[in-house]
Order: C-alpha cells, then sequence, then structure tokens
C-alpha cells in the first residue's frame, strides 16, 4: 500500500490577464481567473496511476486564500481521496522558502505517508526550487524532472530528462519526486467524480495548528521583495520599408542601426 502526498496550487489562469497588485508588488490573485495549476494536473494524475497499480491513498495539500479550495476539488474530483488545505492571511507574500516550511509541516500532518509528489515549477512564480528545499526540509531523497514514474515495492524508480539524453533514477520510499510536462496527460473529471468530490474530507489548518512561527512567513519576512514594477509598453507600429528597388539596402540599413549585424 502506498501513501501518496500531492501537492497543489491555485493559479491565475495562464489565458486571463496577470498583474501586481499596486500595494505591495504581490501577485493580484483577484483580478484574473484561478484554475489548479496544469503541472499539478500531471502530478495527480502520476499519483492515481500508481494508487490504481496497487492499493494506497491519495492526499492533496494546497497552501492558499479561501478560493483555493476550487483548486482541491478538482484535484479531488479526478480521484484523490481528501485534502488538506492551509489558509492563513499571514501567509500572504511568503516567499520560496517560507512556502516549503509551511508545506513540510503540512506534509508532517499526513501520517505514514510514503511519496510525495510535486510539479517542476508553478505557472505564476516559476521558482522551480520548491521540490528540492521541500526534499531537504523533510530530509527525503528527490527525483526531480521526471517523466517515467514507477513505485516497485519499497522502491520509487523514475526516468528524467534533459538534454543530454534520459538518466534512470532509483530511490527507496519514503522519497519526493517532481514531474515534467511529459510525464502524461491528465483525465478529466467525471460526473461521477465532481458529485463525490464534494463529500471527501477536506482539512483546513492554519500556520498555528502546523506549529509554524508567524515572524517566519509573510511578505514582511521575505528574503526577497519587488520594489518597483511597471507594465510592458505598446507594442509600437514599428517602421515600414518602401521598395523602390533599394529595399534590401533600406532594410540592411535599419538591421545596422540596430546594432542586428
Amino acid at each position: 500500500m502506498t501513501n501518496i502526498v500531492v501537492l497543489v496550487k491555485q493559479v491565475p489562469d495562464t489565458y486571463s490577464e496577470r498583474k501586481l497588485a499596486e500595494a505591495d508588488h504581490t501577485l493580484d490573485r483577484e483580478s484574473a481567473d484561478a484554475v489548479l495549476d496544469e503541472i499539478n494536473e500531471k502530478a495527480v494524475e502520476a499519483a492515481l496511476k500508481i494508487k490504481e497499480a496497487g492499493e494506497g491513498e491519495v492526499t492533496v495539500i494546497s497552501v492558499g486564500p479561501d478560493r483555493a479550495t476550487d483548486a482541491i476539488r478538482k484535484a479531488l474530483s479526478m480521484g484523490a481521496d481528501k485534502a488538506v488545505h492551509v489558509s492563513d492571511e499571514s501567509l500572504h507574500g511568503s516567499d520560496l522558502i517560507a512556502t516549503a516550511k509551511v508545506l513540510a509541516a503540512a506534509i508532517g500532518k499526513v501520517e505514514g505517508y510514503d511519496l510525495v509528489i510535486t510539479g517542476n515549477e508553478a505557472s505564476d512564480g516559476r521558482g522551480g526550487a520548491v521540490p528540492a528545499v521541500l526534499a531537504e526540509l523533510l530530509g527525503l531523497p528527490q527525483l526531480t524532472h521526471v517523466r517515467v514514474l514507477e513505485v516497485d515495492g519499497t522502491t520509487v524508480k523514475a526516468d528524467r530528462e534533459t538534454d543530454d539524453g534520459i538518466t534512470h533514477l532509483e530511490a527507496s520510499l519514503p522519497a519526493l519526486v517532481s514531474v515534467g510536462e511529459k510525464i502524461n496527460e491528465p483525465r478529466y473529471p467525471s460526473f461521477k467524480g465532481i458529485m463525490a468530490a464534494k463529500k471527501k474530507p477536506v482539512e483546513t489548518l492554519t500556520i498555528a495548528d502546523l506549529g509554524v512561527d508567524g515572524g517566519e512567513v509573510g511578505l514582511g519576512n521575505a528574503w526577497s521583495s519587488v520594489v518597483e514594477a511597471s507594465p510592458k509598453p505598446p507594442r509600437t507600429a514599428g517602421q515600414r520599408v518602401e521598395d523602390e528597388g533599394d529595399g534590401g539596402s533600406k532594410v540592411a540599413e535599419y538591421l545596422v542601426g540596430q546594432k542586428l549585424i
């Protein structure tokens, strides 16, 4: 029996206009449609495939505001069994390290977990370091950038794809795995799954429940912050070149002026 924890995150839809809040330059999450991050759907799918290949339980964990419940329910409707939602206003503006500390504490609440599955990076932050930081905090072996995943008894096996080829990885459970875009195609929730998700348990916790010090989280305790932001300038119409037999020369002159040739 393999008990799997999957980390999921609600992010602004990439098809929506995303912007920073004027007050503190953090991501303005209310200005865009919110969805379960696509890479997290793939992480949930990877966990469900392992569960279906044997016996096990899939717990999803999310850190986010109240509206993150929608992303959690999406994961539950796909087939996850239960969820933990860490929701606390003091977490607003937390950096990557603080977020990893909170996630590590939440994972510690899941009794007897064998495998933690995450996405390589979230589409809103793109830091790509949470899996490694989390593995360090939990003292787990990490198998990252995985495109093929298998659990064989007490061993997890994975293939990592790089520019140099495929690397075959193995580790003893418990372990942490981060998956890449090529790992799978996630399933669509069925109507039955959507209805069942409404009855699945979701435990809501604060940082106090996790024993996390409030002085370690939040924007005021972040190791980095955005001090200034401005919108991308509008795209100009460009320069039109009329070809009167010397079009090639005019284009070349323009490219030289732009220091492109």
